[in-house]
C-alpha cells in the first residue's frame, strides 16, 4: 500500500514503532509519551501548571515579542494573510504564554504564576540533525517575580529535567544582558569596534552589525571568534545593581550545587531578554539543548502599561532525543495487551467481541482479531502482540461456559469457568479488583 504523498521536508511522523528516515532516528509514540510524561513529572514536582496556546498567533504579536530584526521574524516564519489579519505559525512559546497571561489576567489567580508547556513550533529553517521545520518545545515560565531566586529556580527545573534521564556531559553557561540602557551602550561600543573590520565579517555578521551587533557574538566562524577576543565585553558596561542581581542569581545556583560557567559573550537571539540569560549545552550534540533568560519588558511590548517580571527556559524535544540516542538510552517497552482473545467460529467471534468490552471496562488491556482469520493466524497475531495470556474459545467452550487460558511464556494451558476469567486475569497480572 503506497501513496504519492509524503510528509513535508523538515517534518516527520511519529509511528507506533521506531524508524530511521533521511538519516534521522525517529522514536515511536511510546518513547514520546514516556519522555513527555517524565518531563511533566518534573514540572509537577516544582509546582508548574501547564498552559496550551493556539498554534497560530497574530504576526504582529510574534514580531514584537521575538524582535523585528531577529532571524526568526526576517527569515524563518510560516506566515499568511486571511482577510485583514496576518497570521503566523508560532515559532516559539514564550510570547504566546505571555499573551495568554495578560489576556486572561492570570495575575488575579496569584501574584506569581508558575507555568509550563509542551507543544509543536514552526520555523522555516534548513533541516539538520535535531532541527526540524516542525519541532517541539518544552519549558517553564515564572511570571510575576523579580526575585533572583526565580532565575535560579528556572535553572533548577531545567537541570532536573535532564537529570531525570541521567544525561551527563552537560555545560551550563550563564551571563547577564543588563538593562536595556546598559545593553544599548554596549551595542554602540561593539559596533564602533567592529566597523573597521566590516569587510572581514561574513555576510550574516555584516547584516547583524547594522541590525543587532550583539548577535555577532554567536558566530561560529573561527576568524570572527578570534576578532572578538579583543572586542569590548558587556560586563564593563553594567551598573552596580545589575552586577549585584546577577551575583545573587549565581549564588543561589551555587547553593543548589549546580555547576556552571559565566560567559560574557553569551547572548540570546530574541529581543525580549534582559538581565539573566543562560544556555545548556551538550557535548554529544555540540550545541545548545536549551536557552533561557529573564524578559521583564515583554509585557510592555504587548501594550501592557507596566513591565511584568518574568523568567523561563525553552528546550527542544528533538534535541533531547538526539542526546538520549547518543547515550544509548533504553526506553521502557510499549504496553502490551494483558490478554489476547482467540475465537473459533462465528458464535465465538460474537462472544469475544462482547467479552473484550466487559474486560476493558474492568481495566484489562484486551486485543483480538478483526479479520475472521483462522486460529493459527490468530495465534500468530497473539504472539506478535506479546500478550502474556491468550483466551481460546470455540463452540465446545461456549456450550460448557468455559474458556481455555494459555500462558504464552510457559506454554501451559488450563480450562476455567467463563465467570472466573476476569478474576483469573487480574490475579495473574496483579490488577486491582
Amino acid at each position: 500500500m503506497q501513496t504519492s504523498f509524503r510528509n513535508i521536508k523538515g517534518t516527520f511522523d511519529v509511528l507506533p514503532h521506531d524508524y530511521t528516515a533521511a538519516g534521522n532516528q525517529t522514536y515511536g509514540s511510546a518513547a514520546w509519551l514516556f519522555v513527555e510524561r517524565r518531563i511533566r513529572e518534573v514540572f509537577e514536582r516544582y509546582d508548574f501548571r501547564e498552559v496550551r496556546t493556539p498554534m497560530f498567533e497574530p504576526t504582529e504579536m510574534i514580531a514584537r515579542g521575538v524582535g523585528e530584526t531577529s532571524d526568526i521574524v526576517t527569515k524563518e516564519m510560516f506566515a499568511w494573510t486571511k482577510g485583514d489579519t496576518n497570521y503566523v505559525l508560532r515559532p516559539e512559546l514564550t510570547a504566546p504564554i505571555m499573551r495568554a497571561y495578560l489576556q486572561h489576567r492570570l495575575d488575579q489567580q496569584g501574584p506569581v504564576q508558575r507555568l509550563s508547556y509542551i507543544g509543536p513550533c514552526f520555523r522555516a529553517e534548513r533541516p539538520a540533525r535535531g532541527r526540524f521545520r516542525q519541532f517541539h518545545q518544552f519549558g517553564v515560565e515564572i511570571i510575576g517575580s523579580s526575585d533572583p531566586r526565580s532565575d535560579a529556580e528556572v535553572v533548577a527545573v531545567l537541570m532536573a529535567v535532564y537529570g531525570a534521564f541521567g544525561i551527563k556531559n552537560l555545560r551550563l553557561r550563564m551571563n547577564t544582558l543588563g538593562t536595556p540602557e546598559e545593553r544599548a551602550a554596549y551595542k554602540a561600543a561593539l559596533r564602533t569596534f567592529l566597523l573597521p573590520h566590516r569587510e572581514a565579517l561574513s555576510d550574516i555578521s555584516r547584516e547583524r552589525l547594522e541590525k543587532n551587533p550583539l548577535r555577532i557574538l554567536d558566530t561560529k566562524l573561527e576568524h570572527e571568534q578570534a576578532l572578538l577576543t579583543e572586542a569590548p565585553v558587556l560586563t564593563d558596561f553594567l551598573g552596580g545593581e545589575t552586577r549585584a542581581f546577577f551575583d545573587r542569581v549565581c549564588g543561589y545556583v551555587q547553593d543548589l550545587g549546580i555547576p556552571f560557567i559565566t560567559d560574557p559573550k553569551l547572548v540570546r537571539g530574541l529581543d525580549y531578554y534582559a538581565h539573566t540569560t543562560f544556555e545548556l549545552e551538550s557535548e554529544a550534540l555540540n550545541g545548545a539543548l536549551a536557552g533561557a533568560g529573564r524578559y521583564d519588558l515583554l509585557a510592555k511590548d504587548f501594550g501592557n502599561p507596566n513591565p511584568v517580571p518574568a523568567v523561563g527556559f525553552a528546550a527542544g524535544m528533538e534535541r533531547l532525543f538526539v542526546v538520549l540516542n547518543d547515550a544509548g538510552y533504553v526506553f521502557p517497552n510499549p504496553l502490551t495487551p494483558d490478554v489476547f482473545l482467540v475465537a473459533m467460529g462465528a458464535e465465538a467471534e460474537n462472544w469475544v467481541f462482547r467479552k473484550a468490552q466487559s474486560l476493558r471496562t474492568a481495566g484489562i488491556r484486551v486485543a483480538f482479531d478483526l479479520k475472521g482469520r483462522s486460529m493459527k493466524a490468530q495465534m500468530r497475531e497473539a504472539d506478535r502482540s506479546r500478550a502474556p495470556f491468550v483466551v481460546i474459545v470455540g463452540d465446545q467452550e461456549l456450550s460448557a461456559q468455559a474458556v481455555n487460558l494459555k500462558n504464552m511464556a510457559e506454554g501451559t494451558q488450563e480450562t476455567i469457568p467463563e465467570d472466573r476469567l476476569l478474576q483469573k486475569i487480574q490475579s495473574l497480572n496483579h490488577h486491582p479488583s
